[in-house]
């Protein structure tokens, strides 16, 4: 996520990555899911560390992987969309092939520049046309290609109120084609997390999901299974932690809350972008990516674990 940071802060969060480095190359936080506690149904596949040159690249926060897990487009929040080729070894990421990358474009058709260029969240239709939602100025566009225009989604009052960078900042698509939008931190009066959903040309907000502990919303997909994942981090002072929920989404609103993943700290970077799966032996899988908040210290990681089926909390 892109912050405005003072001199203070900036140093502050380097001396933090620092410790994160440190803390993941000494082991820290690094146990095996399976032994992370009970709540750790998921079973870790592999991470990727992902390098590349040109000077876009970085500050990653969304992702989607194509139905055959070959394939994912990607977005960063300066408004940067890329497409690449995954390799895999013995089914871990082992290369990334980058094949087209593509600077945004405004309403107007003009490049995204200054306030607006905050992307965050990323949905791909069914139709392979792209929704992008942001939280510097709080919006959700629809993207026919790659490199059209913008058209921007009706903005409710709702939206006009969340504060700066602590809003939209996770997309998923159903396979109604009902798009769902949540904040990073701006919690309704119950202090949960406000879901919106957009359905015929309008906005709702049918229901709210529980903020359980530190973490904080930065990702959301549907799987194949026609459940709702969400992402969430939780930074602490020598790094990040990561933890995926699930529910069933019905008209009634969410049931069967589980919590798939929680990981230890620093085990991961600062996971920001979620797309779920199903692979060729049938398992549903989580890929993740991470932010690197265009920092030397920190690092693109593509992570990625197998999820259990079942719904026990």
């Amino acid at each position: 996520m892109r912050r405005r940071l003072t001199i203070k802060l900036s140093l502050g969060l380097a001396l933090v990555t620092g410790l994160a480095a440190a803390a993941s190359a000494l082991g820290i936080g690094q146990d095996r899911p399976e032994k992370q506690g009970h709540r750790n149904a998921a079973q870790l596949v592999g991470a990727f560390t992902w390098h590349a040159e040109p000077d876009w690249f970085g500050g990653f926060s969304g992702i989607e992987v194509s139905a055959d897990g070959r394939e994912m487009t990607v977005l960063s929040d300066r408004a940067t969309l890329a497409r690449a080729r995954l390799h895999r070894t013995g089914g871990e990421i082992s290369a990334v092939e980058l094949q087209s990358a593509q600077h945004l474009r405004s309403s107007k058709g003009a490049l995204l520049r200054g306030r607006i260029v905050d992307s965050e969240g990323l949905a791909v239709a069914g139709d392979g046309s792209l929704y992008i939602s942001f939280e510097g100025v709080s919006r959700v566009v629809h993207h026919k290609r790659d490199t059209a225009r913008a058209r921007v989604l009706a903005r409710p009052k709702e939206f006009r109120k969340l504060p700066l960078n602590k809003a939209l900042e996770a997309l998923a698509i159903d396979a109604r084609g009902r798009l769902y939008t949540l904040p990073e931190n701006a919690p309704n009066a119950a202090g949960d997390i406000p879901v919106w959903r957009w359905e015929e040309g309008r906005w709702s907000q049918p229901f709210a999901l529980p903020r359980r502990g530190g973490f904080l919303p930065v990702g959301a997909d549907f799987g194949p299974d026609g459940r709702f994942y969400l992402l969430e981090r939780n930074f602490v002072f020598i790094g990040f932690r990561s933890r995926i929920r699930r529910w069933d989404i019905t008209e009634q609103g969410p049931q069967n809350e589980t919590t798939l993943l929680e990981t230890g700290t620093g085990l991961h970077d600062n996971l920001e972008g979620l797309s779920v799966w199903q692979d060729g032996s049938g398992n549903l899988r989580a890929t993740m990516i991470s932010d690197d908040n265009f920092r030397s210290l920190q690092r693109t990681e593509l992570v990625e674990y197998i999820l259990p089926t079942g719904t026990s909390r």
